[in-house]
């Protein structure tokens, strides 16, 4: 009996452990809380919604997802140094004569 008990609790424990590393990865991604902001916004555009409930979600939103970019650095401060800082890329448009 010791030992049918032991493996039931061994994969009640590997199941726990699953559920607890899904929730964190939810937890740490912000993906999900992006697209309901675009979302609102195409409901704004639609008239769906009103720029008020938006306004209310879009700071909802944004408090979470700084919450997450904060848990990402390990809780550190909101300043940010210039030797974390890295250009991944530019944009540039010039419009007027080719001379």
């Amino acid at each position: 009996m010791l030992i049918v008990d032991s493996i039931i609790i061994a994969g009640v424990r590997f199941v726990l452990d699953k559920v607890v590393a899904a929730v964190e990865t939810e937890m740490n991604d912000d993906s999900v809380l992006r697209e309901r902001l675009l979302a609102a916004q195409m409901q704004v555009e639609l008239g769906e919604m009103t720029q008020q409930e938006f306004d209310d979600l879009e700071a909802d939103i944004l408090v979470r997802i700084r919450d997450i970019k904060e848990r990402q650095r390990g809780g550190e401060s909101e300043f940010i140094s210039q030797k974390d800082m890295k250009v991944t890329g530019i944009e540039a448009s010039f419009e007027g004569d080719e001379h």
